[in-house]
């Protein structure tokens, strides 16, 4: 099953268009990815931010993710790691966000872009699998909270970076040895899967019991 999905995305994103067009395009599943990635990870931005707008307003106002002393919205939020650049960081997410979703639709619609272009997506997936993961650092262990809207933009972060990643090697965007290549394109979801499972098992080993305190 693995290798005929594989094989199927494979030849979804090499197919050729019409008329020859220049640039690489991408097959709808991939397309797809990063709007849904995209639109979760917006999702979580927009509503991180509207709470932020109302601590700004109201101290003690509690939102509604704040669940318990672990699982606490509010605390991720007051933190100064909250403002990472000088603004409050969902903004930033806000942005980024919506460009992704933006370039998957022209995707779906049968964009084809540059490899600099690529280049730029995936360095722009690695900040934010990056960042994403010192704001991991700092939520569970200097903090000690978590906030279950920046969960799900840390996931949905490290979906994207993984199949741009596998994206930009199928078409050989980026070098890598052929094996490597074959290996990772035969098993693209082996490294998405490892890499949110790790995430989980930290966030349990650290909080255990106390997420459902």
């Amino acid at each position: 099953m693995t290798t005929t999905a594989a094989a199927d995305g494979q030849h979804a994103d090499t197919a050729e268009p019409s008329g020859g067009a220049p640039g690489i395009g991408a097959g709808r599943p991939f397309a797809w990815l990063l709007v849904i990635t995209g639109f979760l990870g917006l999702l979580a931005a927009w509503v991180i931010t509207i709470d932020k707008f109302n601590l700004l307003e109201d101290s003690d106002y509690d939102p509604a993710c704040s669940i318990n002393a672990v699982v606490s919205c509010g605390s991720i939020m007051q933190s100064h790691q909250a403002s990472a650049f000088g603004f409050p960081n969902p903004m930033l997410g806000l942005v980024t966000y919506g460009v992704v979703i933006a370039i998957g639709m022209g995707l779906v619609a049968g964009a084809r872009y540059q490899r600099w272009f690529w280049l730029g997506l995936q360095a722009g997936t690695l900040f934010g699998v990056v960042f994403c993961t010192w704001l991991m650092y700092q939520s569970l262990y200097v903090i000690s909270a978590l906030c279950l809207w920046c969960c799900l933009a840390w996931i949905a972060t490290i979906v994207m970076f993984w199949y741009t990643t596998v994206h930009n090697l199928r078409h050989r965007v980026l070098p890598a040895p052929e094996g490597l290549r074959s290996s990772v394109l035969e098993f693209h979801w082996l490294l998405p899967a490892l890499h949110v499972g790790v995430v989980v098992m930290l966030v349990v080993t650290r909080f255990g019991s106390q997420l459902w305190a």
